[in-house]
């Protein structure tokens, strides 16, 4: 969305920064793409008054101007055009001035005269295709004034990344109402030159209605859930005004006509799309909003030949229909010079039906953008009233008979209700109801205290159709609170049971052992050209570049590399942990799988003064050690092996999951050798490491040379100590193993290390030998172990 700094600022009565605009606009979550200063090739473009004009002594239609741009001394002007008059001002651009185009001014003779500068026309300076007179200037400023300044043409347009949800941004009021919030003060629309009386509301109807001799209505079905409508009759169309212009041509629209003009300002103004036809090429007249008939057909405004889909919502007259729903209207029913009578419409058509309807059709508009994301049904009868007015103070005209607004089932705004507990779990701090009130208040909303319930009833504006459960109104209340406004001390909290995902847990153990190799991550689309492997494809793609999901990683790796190569950067080491994609079973979604991969090419080590300017290369045993520790991060206990030129990496059932080698790519002469990888993850869980604190006493230790029967299994042993040993034991080890003659028949001799130690005080002996004894104790009666004594 594009938004004019000057609109804004008709919005809010005061002078605003477009980076301070920016950057409150960052903080509400509409962030700038870009901030670009119109018009500042016509900076050095002054206010000039014309005091003499005669003729040209060599020239008969040339003429010598004396020029007052401000300064004390005057300037001699040579000027063919003829509507310079004494006493007129002009657009003067003196010597060293540049204009629109690259041209800087400098003094020369014209047919033997000197001219210091030049006065100017619309076309010179970018503002119109008029070139046969100056740009006279209606204005009481003083000479010397900045032109931009006089005509307000300084404005900056900010090009807004607007979220899917937020309908409302896509519009300057909504725009300004953030700004408002933002700011702490009000906002209002902008009055319209020309404009006098106020436009009265349209009749409310729950079916059809007469608008000024035309029948408007609704058929069941249909996506449009109300229908405004007025009939203005006597409107002269022809080119808009300049400030109708202006607006426009602020956000990057081209001005057609100050009717279609009209429309398009109130959209982008409240964001609520509106069409005009000629009310003389409808028949009936009548306008309908219903469902396309079989077989039925329209030429659009852009020319274009659409078939129409029964499902489809189009608005028809008594004949056919004359606009495709939400989209785009007809050819046939456009306004021309000729037209005198119009019928405005001004609707609300559901988003879903509408999406589907300009997919259908290959067919985005502004108007389709408005629709798909949801406007404010509340509000039709107003921008239909705007509308009215800003066509009457434009194009002239008057209203026939009462506009009508057919709302076949009306509704009220949603109501939310929020809990003031709720807010300071979630946001963890207790904010007042009044700080509450306020936030909601400046989006909108409506609210209806229950201080005995200790909540609150919010009644969220028609356009916010995002905001549908308690959770996004607290999203708003931070939003319009201040992000930087929460403390940023680490305060009390109660930790959550809920574990990761073995997968993620074992993705970033993956991601954080190969940036311990000294390899950077990069995060790329999953799209990607077909390799000729088993690929998905994508039936609304970017581009052809990227219209299949990926099935392998590697390939987006190495067009990396080839990037990294075209701007001579030779040494690259990247990894991805990403999804690939599979064909599922017919009628099924693809299948998913993470892997890792890495590619490695140029020198092994980064560059060092006392490398003498020689660095080795990373080679193949590079790769294998590469792929033995990816291997051993992303599924432990498989193993590698030699394929061909490479490696592979096989899992304990012996299948493959994953290999290693030499890549081929688009490499340039002076490039090294490319090698890469690829590794399946595996999502089984992984035991988790517990922390332990250091210790705080010292240990005491104990080796025991214990007889074992010769059947005795060890493991019976270890744990048999562990239980009887309690607490204390820290650590249990098995040192040594003997077997000889001198023992006792079906006897061997095991010993074990055991580590001791008390978490709150340092164990004396008679604690260390109580634990002995009872460890001796169990072992004797429970396995027939003794201690050995010789």
């Amino acid at each position: 969305m594009n938004v004019s700094r000057r609109w804004l600022e008709a919005f809010l009565r005061r002078p605003l920064d477009a980076k301070e605009v920016a950057g409150k606009l960052a903080m509400l979550g509409a962030p700038a793409d870009a901030i670009v200063a119109l018009h500042q090739e016509l900076s050095g473009i002054v206010v000039a008054l014309v005091e003499e004009v005669r003729p040209h002594p060599n020239a008969d239609r040339l003429r010598l101007c004396t020029v007052n741009d401000g300064q004390a001394e005057r300037h001699h002007v040579v000027c063919g055009a003829p509507n310079v008059v004494v006493g007129g001002k002009y657009p003067f651009a003196r010597i060293g001035a540049s204009l629109p185009g690259g041209l800087v001014i400098e003094q020369r003779k014209i047919r033997g005269e000197p001219s210091e500068g030049m006065l100017c026309s619309p076309r010179e300076l970018g503002l119109g295709a008029d070139h046969d007179g100056l740009m006279t200037l209606t204005t009481d400023a003083a000479p010397g004034s900045r032109f931009l300044d006089v005509l307000a043409l300084d404005d900056d347009r900010l090009e807004l990344d607007t979220a899917p949800v937020r309908a409302d941004l896509l519009g300057h009021k909504g725009v300004a109402r953030e700004l408002a919030a933002a700011f702490k003060t009000t906002f209002r629309l902008p009055d319209i030159e020309g404009s006098s009386a106020d436009v009265p509301r349209p009749a409310r109807t729950t079916g059809p209605a007469d608008c000024g001799g035309v029948s408007v209505s609704i058929e069941p079905g249909c996506s449009c859930a109300r229908f405004a409508a007025a009939v203005i009759r006597g409107v002269t169309v022809g080119p808009s005004p300049a400030w109708l212009r202006q607006r426009l041509e602020a956000i990057g629209q081209r001005s057609i006509n100050n009717v279609v003009d009209a429309t398009n300002y109130v959209m982008f103004e409240l964001g609520q799309p509106l069409h005009a036809y000629d009310l003389g090429r409808l028949a009936g007249p009548s306008i309908a909003a219903r469902l396309a008939l079989p077989g039925e057909r329209l030429v659009t405004l852009d020319g274009v030949d659409r078939a129409l889909d029964t499902g489809m919502t189009v608005i028809a007259d008594a004949a056919a229909a004359v606009g495709i729903a939400g989209v785009m209207g007809g050819h046939g029913s456009e306004i021309s010079a000729a037209t005198t009578d119009l019928l405005l419409e001004c609707a609300w058509f559901a988003p879903v039906p509408t999406r589907a309807t300009r997919k259908a059709v290959s067919l985005s508009t502004e108007a389709s953008q408005r629709f798909e994301r949801g406007t404010d049904l509340q509000a039709v009868p107003d921008a239909l009233r705007r509308c009215i007015q800003v066509l009457l103070s434009t194009a002239g005209g008057r209203v026939d008979g009462e506009s009508v607004d057919c709302w076949p089932e009306p509704s009220g705004p949603p109501r939310i209700f929020l809990r003031t507990s709720r807010v300071a779990q979630v946001l963890g701090v207790e904010l007042p109801v009044h700080v509450l009130e306020q936030c909601f208040v400046a989006i909108g909303a409506t609210l209806v205290n229950k201080p005995a319930e200790h909540r609150l009833a919010v009644e969220v504006p028609g356009w916010r159709p995002d905001l549908l459960e308690e959770i996004d109104l607290i999203e708003e209340v931070a939003r319009i609170y201040g992000y930087d406004a929460f403390p940023d001390e680490l305060r009390p909290f109660r930790a959550g049971n809920q574990t990761d995902a073995p997968i993620h847990v074992t993705a970033d153990q993956v991601r954080r052992g190969l940036a311990a190799e000294g390899l950077l991550e990069a995060v790329l689309l999953p799209l990607g050209p077909s390799t000729g492997a088993a690929e998905v494809p994508v039936l609304n793609p970017l581009s052809a570049e990227h219209g299949f999901l990926r099935a392998r990683l590697t390939p987006g790796l190495v067009r990396q590399v080839e990037a990294n190569w075209a701007n001579q950067v030779r040494d690259v080491r990247l990894f991805e942990v990403g999804t690939v994609f599979a064909p599922g079973l017919p009628g099924d979604r693809p299948m998913e799988e993470t892997r890792v991969a890495a590619v490695i090419t140029g020198a092994r080590v980064p560059p060092h003064w006392s490398d003498g300017g020689s660095r080795p290369e990373c080679d193949a045993w590079d790769l294998k050690g590469l792929f033995e520790r990816t291997v051993s991060l992303a599924i432990p206990g498989a193993s590698v092996q030699v394929e061909g030129n490479g490696w592979v990496a096989m899992n304990a059932a012996g299948r493959a999951v994953g290999r290693a080698g030499p890549l081929v790519a688009d490499a340039p002469p002076w490039a090294a050798p490319l090698f890469g990888l690829e590794v399946e993850v595996d999502a089984a869980p992984r035991a988790v490491r517990r922390f332990r604190p250091l210790p705080t006493t010292p240990a005491a230790t104990r080796d025991l040379a214990l007889l074992l029967p010769d059947g005795a299994p060890i493991e019976s042993v270890v744990g048999a100590v562990s239980e009887s040993a309690g607490g204390l034991l820290e650590r249990v080890a098995v040192t040594d193993e003997y077997r000889g003659p001198e023992l006792p028949a079906g006897r061997r001799s095991v010993t074990l290390h055991l580590v001791l130690r008390g978490r709150e005080r340092t164990l004396r002996d008679v604690d260390v030998e109580a634990v002995v004894q009872r460890i001796l104790s169990k072992l004797g009666q429970s396995l027939d172990v003794t201690l050995r004594t010789n």
